[in-house]
């Protein structure tokens, strides 16, 4: 009964610039056009354009034909100091973005050598951030929260036994389990990339749902 509840929930998926993270890539491509993207001489597949005050290119990647990921590179390629700048303006900006929930202890310290770290150490510098679907908004909680214990009689619900109370918490812990799978659905993420000794931003819109699962195998 829980999962027929859950599943009767309406799936958002990962949105980039308002648009939806899925269909063909012809009409994420024409999509894209219409936010003033253009394609580039080398590549029509390959958008170029600004977002979030910096010329980037834009890629558009496919799963079994489906739109699972928008990619974004920084045009400018920059020193070390400016993309620790870069990196940590960007984790604060999502941080503090409510449309978006993430750890905010994502900066890189002040003390950190990145390119030591990166070409030593190996070391991959990304944060992590998950969009907020409407299914987290206070009052779609409250809702939800009332469809699932609605699968329970009215008097198990009054029951006061441990036993009754410990059901019930239980179905209340699976359900927002998996409201949190929703979420966990919708990364965008971002990391510091090296060409040549100069350092840029690559960012990602995933739509894990089309994301291949070994289904090809």
């Amino acid at each position: 009964m829980l999962g027929l509840v859950c599943a009767a929930q309406e799936r958002e998926v990962t949105k980039f610039l308002g648009i939806p993270v899925d269909g063909t890539k012809s009409e994420m491509i024409q999509k894209l056009k219409a936010k003033g993207f253009t394609p580039t001489k080398a590549d029509r597949n390959i958008l170029e354009g600004e977002f979030n005050g910096r010329d980037v290119y834009v890629h558009v990647v496919t799963n079994n034909r489906k739109v699972c990921r928008i990619m974004l590179a920084d045009v400018n390629h920059v020193d070390e100091a400016d993309i620790k700048i870069r990196f940590n303006n960007l984790a604060r900006q999502f941080a503090n973005n409510p449309n978006y929930a993430g750890s905010d202890e994502q900066v890189i310290p002040d003390d950190d050598d990145i390119s030591y770290e990166m070409s030593v150490n190996n070391k991959r510098y990304e944060a992590v951030f998950y969009q907020v679907g409407s299914e987290f908004s206070d009052s779609s909680m409250t809702e939800k929260a009332q469809s699932l214990l609605a699968v329970f009689s009215r008097e198990e619900i009054q029951d006061s036994t441990p036993e009754a109370k410990e059901k019930l918490e239980q179905a209340k812990y699976r359900g927002l389990l998996e409201l949190l799978s929703l979420r966990l659905n919708r990364p965008v993420w971002f990391l510091i990339s090296e060409s040549y000794g100069k350092y840029y931003i690559c960012m990602f819109y995933d739509n894990e749902y089309n994301k291949a699962d070994g289904e090809d195998l």
